[in-house]
């Protein structure tokens, strides 16, 4: 049986919670918080706002510089406190992506993502973890939490 994995973060996120909100749910700021070393790209015409429904395709270089071909589907949106992200298609044999939104106060909101994820191919996914994919999305949700510091920073 394929193992199942999470990737839980939090962080507190000095602006409003439309603020924050308007930004993360915009799909053309994906890019803005995606090191550039994963080669982001989106492939699909982007909306202002995400929907349930809405379909987000793009590539992406996670290992080697290889081009792999990703497919996201915004599954549940409800406005100001969260939405779902799920991969369609792409290197994951389960990618469920919760973005989670909680007013502190009117200029403090807690951002927490939690991700449940699996990988394909059986033992050598669960090496592949081991190895590089675990250390992987850390260092890209380290990267989000240093972009969302340097995009709303303490005034």
């Amino acid at each position: 049986m394929a193992k199942f994995y999470q990737l839980k973060a939090e962080q507190i996120v000095h602006g409003s919670l439309e603020q924050v909100w308007d930004f993360i749910s915009s799909p053309k700021n994906l890019k803005e918080i995606t090191p550039d070393y994963m080669g982001f790209e989106i492939k699909t015409d982007l909306v202002e706002k995400m929907y349930p429904g809405l379909m987000i395709g793009y590539y992406v270089k996670p290992l080697l510089g290889i081009p792999m071909t990703w497919l996201t589907e915004i599954t549940h949106v409800v406005d100001h406190h969260f939405f779902v992200d799920e991969q369609r298609i792409g290197p994951y044999q389960l990618w469920h992506h919760q973005h989670i939104l909680e007013r502190i106060d009117d200029t403090t909101v807690r951002m927490k993502d939690v991700v449940t994820y699996q990988l394909p191919l059986g033992i050598l996914g669960k090496i592949a973890h081991r190895l590089f994919v675990k250390k992987q999305l850390a260092s890209i949700f380290d990267y989000r939490t240093q972009k969302a510091n340097e995009l709303f920073p303490v005034k």
